[in-house]
């Protein structure tokens, strides 16, 4: 059995060896996270600004400090990214109706739609997919995808360290 598994060069790999379907995951992270780079490339933010957008427009309207807790941001350093979000049109501050003293922090519809518009059409395709596959197979491939969450979730929750004010 092959230890490690050689890389580009043709050198042994850091990577402990794996079976194809966990291999698989693991590059559908990496590709992930390079799609994440090129959609916050188009969208003209970085990749803090890129989460806090995806944040405002699943959740809808939130206060700075919400959205600095969602982010795993400092207050002070989420203000700075709702700035920066603010400067480039993808974001509008507006009164906070249930209190006068704060502000909730919204996408602009057109931010919202340009983001979806990139990103509906890959989601899209990515579930057509699933069409490959018989209704056994979907469900095995749903239950294994689900245990890889908990897992995540599992690990993670120990690393987690609370954003500093």
């Amino acid at each position: 059995m092959q230890t490690h598994s050689p890389d580009a060069q043709g050198r042994a790999s850091a990577r402990p060896p794996a079976r194809p379907a966990t291999q698989s995951l693991r590059d559908l992270l990496d590709v992930s996270d390079d799609f994440a780079a090129a959609l916050a490339h188009e969208l003209e933010v970085n990749r803090t600004d890129l989460d806090a957008m995806q944040h405002l427009i699943m959740a809808g309207p939130l206060s700075p400090s919400a959205l600095a807790k969602r982010v795993g941001l400092s207050t002070a350093a989420m203000t700075t990214a709702i700035d920066r979000l603010e400067a480039v049109g993808h974001v509008h501050r507006t009164a906070n109706p249930d209190d006068r003293r704060s502000v909730l922090v919204e996408a602009r519809p057109e931010s919202r739609a340009r983001a979806m518009g990139m990103l509906m059409p890959m989601i899209g395709a990515v579930d057509a997919v699933l069409d490959d596959f018989d209704a056994d197979d979907q469900e095995a491939i749903t239950r294994y995808l689900a245990r890889v969450v908990e897992t995540y979730r599992a690990h993670s929750a120990g690393l987690r360290r609370p954003a500093s004010s």
